[in-house]
């Protein structure tokens, strides 16, 4: 892979993360069946991947298989907290709300890894809680908006703890098999409860769900560690960055949420923050 399709391709990945919240507020399940959904077609995408691509790293042993499946606990957490946002509040508010997770990554580094904190880090996760005041319209717990903002902050945390977490235990394995083991632990663990729902998910919900594992999820992931051969990752971070741009524009395309200046200022502050964030050389250990 070359340079400039490397460069193609973490955006078209971008993208395809953009559209997860389009797709969970299209399909009209409960936020546990499009979850239990998403990680079904993930691992059927991602057992495709893993047979036809070339490993790029280690098989992981049952060690770290372990600490895969408490990953996969996170990220299916991530994923229906982040579902739950888009049905109570929008794509727009709920992709700004998860946008915060860099700031986390930020707070928990420092706790976790005994990272020095600077100063303009603490700055950029300020920026991070001066944008989100302005996302919402007003901060009022019984509010959709603010509900639905605050569950996309947790989607974000929980998405934090698992990039911690991956930073673990992923070092040298294969991260196609990392992933596949990540969604594996969530639909074995969300089968007894979504089992007996399964014959009532609507037909169109189907097309939905596998947009969302297959694309959003399988092909979404290929990309990203493809494009991290050739690519920075700070690179990659940055362009990532852009998720909630792609998810915002498609919201107001398709389900006319048309976000006011105060969430587009909010917004861009985020944004700004995330990629400032990711371009911050590491501090030293404390």
């Amino acid at each position: 892979m070359t340079p400039r399709n490397a460069l193609l391709a973490i955006h078209l990945g971008a993208l395809m993360f953009g559209l997860s919240g389009v797709l969970g507020k299209l399909a009209q399940s409960q936020p546990l069946m499009i979850t239990f959904g998403r990680a079904l077609f993930a691992v059927l995408a991602l057992l495709a991947v893993a047979l036809l691509l070339p490993p790029s790293g280690a098989r992981p042993d049952w060690k770290r298989r372990g600490g895969l499946m408490l990953g996969g606990i996170l990220l299916g957490a991530h994923w229906l907290t982040f579902f739950i946002a888009v049905k109570v509040a929008g794509v727009g508010i709920a992709t700004l709300g998860f946008a915060s997770f860099p700031a986390f990554t930020v707070l928990l580094e420092g706790l976790l890894f005994r990272e020095r904190t600077r100063a303009i880090e603490y700055a950029m996760v300020g920026l991070v809680c001066l944008g989100l005041l302005l996302v919402t319209p007003s901060f009022d717990v019984s509010s959709a908006a603010t509900g639905g903002l605050l569950y996309g902050v947790l989607s974000g945390l929980l998405f934090a703890l698992l990039s911690l977490l991956n930073r673990a235990v992923t070092r040298g394995i294969d991260a196609v098999q990392a992933a596949l083991w990540q969604n594996l632990a969530i639909l074995l663990g969300l089968l007894p409860f979504a089992w007996a729902g399964v014959p009532a998910i609507p037909a169109q919900d189907w097309l939905w769900l596998a947009l969302l594992g297959v694309l959003c999820t399988g092909l979404a992931h290929s990309l990203f560690v493809a494009s991290l051969r050739v690519l920075k990752a700070r690179t990659t971070s940055v362009i990532f960055a852009l998720e909630p741009v792609y998810g915002i524009i498609f919201a107001w395309w398709l389900f006319d949420e048309q976000p006011t200046l105060r969430m587009l200022g909010g917004g861009a502050l985020i944004i700004l923050a995330s990629v400032i964030t990711s371009r911050l050389k590491s501090p030293p250990a404390a």
